[in-house]
């Protein structure tokens, strides 16, 4: 039994006359009676009775039809499915994202996403760390991930979403508020508030870069994992941080950002999935994060 013989058996039933079945199925009326009378060789029942002028169902082709309507609205469904999950307009999707662009970005991602996808299930996983993305990408427990360069897993493609400019959180009452700058040199005898270390974050690594540069090793009193709770340690006055700018969309009250110069110091944000996705939708939201994050320069590959 195959599926033409299912969807000749419905046109039939449902016109009860086998020239109007042919027509609507534009093929002619006598191979179209042969594989009804195939069909019903191969179930060893008659579904139909005919007469010359009629065409009835019997009760077994009754009982055959609901479920042979059922069985090829399910196909058409499953087929409609696929076609859309291969066009990116369907599906599911768990998303990792860094702990600054988790403020910034993922609000208006998932909202964009519910307006222009909506049968897209959207997952997410805020404050992750850029080394657990990696390693969540490569186990399949995430499949897109928002995070800090470098990208060190050669199984993974990535784009640039955006640069975010580098800002200084310091407590309010500090002396350096005042100012509508801060450059690295200026922090050489302060505090600072980091995030965790031995390779588990971009960020203090790239502060630490930032120091180094300036002539002095940030004396880093308290390590974080998420971005929330290193601000609230600026706010209470345990030091002060380098963070990317839109760290500034915590609102947080206790803390001032001011613009780290020169303005060339920055972090890229960057998109990364596994090479093995190919998959329409990741392209499709990648596509809606250029857009979103205002991005001004085409995407650049970093791999």
């Amino acid at each position: 039994m195959e599926l033409r013989h299912l969807r000749y058996f419905r046109a039939v039933a449902e016109e009860l006359h086998f020239g109007r079945a042919a027509q609507r199925l534009l093929i002619a009326q006598p191979p179209l009676s042969q594989q009804i009378r195939q069909l019903e060789r191969e179930l060893g029942v008659d579904l139909l009775t005919r007469s010359t002028r009629s065409v009835e169902l019997t009760a077994a082709g009754a009982a055959f039809l609901e479920r042979t309507v059922t069985i090829l609205a399910a196909v058409d469904d499953a087929a409609d499915l696929a076609r859309r999950v291969a066009d990116g307009t369907t599906g599911r999707i768990t998303i990792g994202c860094v702990g600054s662009a988790t403020y910034s970005v993922l609000p208006r991602l998932v909202r964009t996403l519910a307006d222009l996808l909506p049968d897209v299930d959207v997952r997410v996983r805020g404050e992750m760390l850029a080394p657990a993305q990696q390693a969540a990408l490569g186990s399949g427990e995430i499949d897109l991930g928002l995070l800090r360069p470098p990208v060190t897993d050669p199984g993974l493609s990535t784009a640039v979403i955006r640069r975010d400019a580098l800002l200084v959180a310091l407590p309010e009452r500090h002396r350096l508020s005042r100012r509508k700058t801060v450059r690295p040199a200026d922090l050489g005898d302060e505090d600072f508030v980091g995030h965790v270390g031995g390779g588990r974050s971009v960020m203090g690594s790239l502060v630490a870069g930032v120091c180094d540069d300036a002539g002095f090793i940030p004396r880093v009193r308290h390590e974080v994992e998420e971005t929330s709770t290193l601000v609230t340690l600026v706010a209470a006055g345990l030091g002060v941080a380098i963070v990317p700018a839109p760290t500034a969309t915590l609102d947080i009250g206790g803390v001032v950002y001011r613009p780290l110069l020169p303005r060339r110091l920055g972090v890229d944000l960057v998109a990364a999935w596994p090479h093995s996705a190919h998959d329409q939708l990741i392209t499709r939201i990648v596509g809606i994060l250029h857009d979103i994050a205002g991005c001004t320069s085409p995407s650049r590959s970093l791999r």
